[in-house]
């Protein structure tokens, strides 16, 4: 038994809590490789490390003095230092980090460096080997993760280590320099770590006891989920569930790997496992609701459209000559409904619907905004008769109207769109119906 283990900004935020993921590594033989994130806010209205190193990078770019914001982002390592009683110094990595701001500043290489710097301290914390991602991980010209020759790097030097800390967020571009994944990208860095030791667990620590049902923004104290699948995962996080980065499971999930999300302040929970099928029954209809506000319809209507050869088309060329992406797609007959997300559409909208006029010469074309977008995900759903019944009932009676309804074969989630103002109230009413009274 192999695991990966990486835990979240705020699980390293301070020495405290260095302390309580170091003991939770040695408290089990089988976490071999780490991956540490960059300290997160230690209280309400903190600066996370990785923000206060991207203020030195806009520091030095405007030709401003480096020794004040450097001294500041000093001090939170060397407190984390200093409160684990160890004897290391960061002269070197600072006096490097200084020379790059000054002479070649990037952001990418500012970003990356508070990782880089709690991987060393949590490498001489546990004596475990220290793996610099800039060397095994790599993205191609495009910017893209390369999956490729990382494993291959990747696999062959974790294999001649037994114990290692590899940093997340960052890894080697093709152009030579340092590249970040987006912003918690530690959460793909350890997937990639998992997949390239072919580990048994990977083990996410964070300050959460697994995923929530619901929002706890909206929901009181949501119950948890012990078990979701990956296809379950990406439906709620891409709906604004955010608790693991939602490109974390690719890697992991072609090699059949689970994850296991944890708390770091109570271990003795057993969180929740993301896994690629389960033959475990939920204890509810539904795995979870989530659901996000600022979207456009863009309704396209004409006549035996259905009999047209390639409208569809046509009517998604308009969006993508202007760069834009579409979440759904709901249709009729006669109509069609494009969801885009409406601070990408805005600016755009009057060529969008020129271009749509143009090439399909439709009978109108109208523009809703202000729309909420709910996604109804479960697994369970597949087997219950009624499902989509009871939650336009909740609805109804919390005097919701519903504006677009979209769902795909799979039965594995439901979408509804409503306005913006009704987006509280529709959760509450969806997730009473399905968890708290299961009607």
């Amino acid at each position: 038994m192999r695991k990966v283990v990486k835990f979240g900004g705020s699980s390293l935020a301070d020495a405290g809590q260095f302390k309580k993921a170091g003991e939770i590594i040695k408290a089990d033989p089988s976490r071999v490789y780490v991956v540490p994130s960059a300290p997160g806010k230690r209280f309400s209205g903190d600066t996370k490390v990785t923000d206060m190193l991207i203020e030195a990078y806009h520091i030095a770019v405007e030709g401003g003095d480096l020794d004040g914001q450097l001294a500041a982002i000093r001090k939170r390592y060397d407190e984390i230092i200093t409160g684990l009683g160890m004897d290391l110094s960061l002269d070197e990595e600072f006096a490097e980090i200084r020379r790059v701001l000054t002479e070649e500043p990037y952001q990418d290489y500012a970003a990356s460096r508070g990782e880089y710097l709690n991987g060393k301290i949590m490498a001489a914390y546990l004596d475990y080997t220290f793996i610099d991602p800039f060397d095994v991980i790599f993205f191609n010209e495009e910017g893209d993760y390369n999956s490729y020759k990382t494993d291959r790097v990747l696999a062959a030097k974790l294999e001649e280590t037994e114990r290692a800390v590899i940093p997340g967020f960052y890894g080697r571009g093709k152009d030579g320099r340092v590249k970040t994944f987006s912003r918690g990208g530690s959460d793909v860095t350890g997937s990639i770590v998992a997949s390239a030791a072919k580990v048994d667990t990977y083990e996410n620590w964070t300050d959460v006891s697994g995923f929530m049902a619901a929002d706890p923004r909206i929901i009181e104290n949501p119950v948890s989920i012990t078990t979701i699948t990956y296809r379950e995962l990406r439906e709620l996080s891409y709906m604004g569930a955010s608790v693991l980065h939602e490109e974390a499971i690719f890697p992991v999930r072609a090699k059949g790997i689970p994850i296991n999300i944890r708390n770091t302040n109570r271990p003795e929970d057993e969180g929740t496992w993301i896994v690629e099928s389960s033959a475990r029954k939920s204890k509810y209809t539904i795995t979870g609701v989530a659901g996000k506000k600022g979207f456009c319809a863009v309704l396209v209507v004409k006549a035996l459209m259905n009999s047209e050869i390639g409208f569809g088309r046509k009517v998604l060329q308009a969006f993508e000559e202007n760069g834009i992406s579409f979440e759904h797609m709901p249709s009729g007959i006669d109509t069609m409904t494009v969801v885009v997300h409406e601070d990408e559409f805005l600016d755009k909208e009057q060529k969008v619907v020129s271009a749509i006029h143009r090439m399909t010469q439709p009978d109108s074309v109208e523009i809703e905004s202000g729309l909420a977008l709910i996604a109804v995900v479960g697994r369970g759903m597949k087997s219950q008769r009624g499902t989509a019944a009871r939650i336009f009932s909740a609805l109804a009676h919390a005097r919701v109207n519903i504006r677009m309804i979209d769902q795909g074969s799979s039965e594995l989630n439901i979408i509804i769109g409503v306005a913006n103002e009704d987006f509280e109230v529709a959760i509450k009413a969806i997730y009473d119906v399905f968890v708290l009274t299961q009607l």
